[in-house]
């Protein structure tokens, strides 16, 4: 796709130069030689980037850039100044200009910082893009917490959907950090029980006292520490839901009362003698397999069955990677208002980390590398190095192996190739990457006969 660039400066040699070399790097160029021509255009035509000179009759380049910034805030601006008004031009960078350069022009630096400018307007872009994504897809799936439109969460969503307004017990599988909460948050939050209470239970974290206890509730004296009734989970979740996440921890005595729970809606509070029916639907969670629990004799065979009605099985991250952008998206927005900075987007390289990597942690480990990446970066687009060390390492199909011995020239070569078929053949995302001109690339791949393979 070429980008469209608008060259501002009422000097012709300096505005037809400018245009001359751009487009000598695949760039399309407008011209004008005052603000006040240059504003017309910019209504009238799709810029991608503005080039203006300071100071110019009709209206001068502090006045475009103020229009600019007002009217099209996401429209980066570089400002071109004499040697003599370089404090305007650091004035100008305040209200907005992202660079500015001394006349006459280094256009090797000038198309670095172009190429550099445009790409962190794409990011910024395909970032709205993507969180427009996300709140279309929370919309039409009527899930506000899970995202992806993979086929392997899509299939799920739509199973929750139809499972939700039953009143069947619900297992809920997969690996730690994959989501099963937020997958029991939509259960309930779908289901005829939604106005009653939803009541969650992490049975990993209590001893198996203790979980009794929680779970049915005891009577004053019952134990030492009774110092008073209390109301189970069960009592509290009466008319509503109760989950009960890691499932499989729960010891063999209180899998016998819960068994009595699913099959006759009665329990009894710990040391207590008065029968207590309840209307609760019961969701699990586990990140175990239970059916082979039940083979080394550690989880009842009858109260599996009870609690698997239906399974889900909620997919490892590997296996839906690409839902990784908009969880990406959704966690940097998240994230960026929360700690207060201006990140605009990932870099290519710190994209292509985060696709590469394979998440052993799941979505839980993926939110906390963007956190962590959030509050670690130095500029406005988070880079490879600002990533954890496990992602910013990640082995994938992109590197690039090369043996000692070989020459510099056999090097960049292999760098070249291997970038361009990264970018898919496109020569100017390719430059991009290397961080090179387009005229640069050019020149390397007829030097290396690139061009005749």
């Amino acid at each position: 796709m070429k980008r469209n660039i608008l060259v501002v400066d009422d000097e012709k040699n300096i505005r037809s130069g400018l245009a001359l070399a751009l487009e000598m790097e695949g760039y399309t160029t407008f011209t004008a030689e005052d603000g006040q021509e240059a504003w017309n255009l910019i209504n009238k035509q799709g810029v991608d980037l503005v080039i203006t000179d300071l100071r110019m009759p009709k209206m001068g380049g502090n006045e475009l850039l103020n229009r600019i910034t007002s009217s099209y805030p996401n429209l980066p601006v570089i400002v071109l100044t004499g040697h003599g008004t370089v404090e305007n031009a650091v004035e100008a960078m305040r209200k907005g200009a992202i660079d500015f350069f001394t006349k006459p022009v280094n256009l090797d630096r000038l198309t670095l910082v172009v190429q550099k400018a445009l790409s962190t307007h794409d990011l910024a872009r395909e970032h709205e893009e993507l969180k427009a994504e996300v709140a279309q897809l929370k919309k039409r799936n009527q899930f506000e917490h899970i995202i992806g439109k993979s086929q392997k969460m899509v299939t799920l969503m739509e199973t929750v959907s139809q499972v939700a307004p039953t009143k069947a017990s619900v297992l809920i599988t997969g690996e730690s950090g994959v989501g099963k909460e937020l997958v029991a948050d939509a259960i309930h939050e779908l289901s005829t029980r939604s106005s009653g209470p939803f009541i969650k239970v992490h049975c990993a974290a209590l001893t198996s006292t203790l979980l009794e206890s929680e779970l049915f509730g005891h009577e004053k004296g019952s134990f030492t520490g009774a110092v008073a009734q209390k109301r189970g989970r069960f009592e509290l979740a009466d008319g509503g839901t109760i989950f009960l996440d890691e499932i499989g921890e729960i010891d063999l005595p209180t899998q016998v009362k819960l068994l009595r729970v699913l099959q006759e809606r009665t329990f009894e509070r710990v040391g207590g003698e008065s029968t207590i029916t309840v209307d609760v639907r019961i969701v699990c969670a586990t990140n175990r397999d239970l059916l082979q629990e039940v083979q080394a004799g550690n989880f009842r065979e009858d109260l599996y069955y009870r609690l698997n009605v239906v399974n889900l099985l909620v997919p490892p991250l590997r296996e839906r990677k690409e839902d990784i952008p908009l969880l990406m998206t959704s966690f940097l927005a998240q994230y960026k208002e929360e700690n207060n900075r201006p990140i605009e987007g990932f870099s290519a390289q710190a994209k292509r980390a985060l696709l590469s990597y394979d998440w052993p942690g799941n979505i839980r480990e993926l939110r906390n590398s963007i956190e962590s990446a959030v509050v670690l970066a130095r500029t406005s687009v988070i880079e490879l190095e600002d990533l954890p060390p496990q992602v910013s390492l990640a082995q994938s199909s992109s590197s690039v192996s090369l043996s000692v011995g070989v020459t510099l020239a056999e090097a960049e070569k292999h760098l070249i190739i291997a970038t361009l078929e990264l970018e898919g053949g496109n020569k100017t995302k390719a430059a991009q990457t290397l961080g090179i001109g387009r005229k640069t690339l050019h020149r390397k791949l007829q030097e290396y006969h690139i061009d005749e393979k």
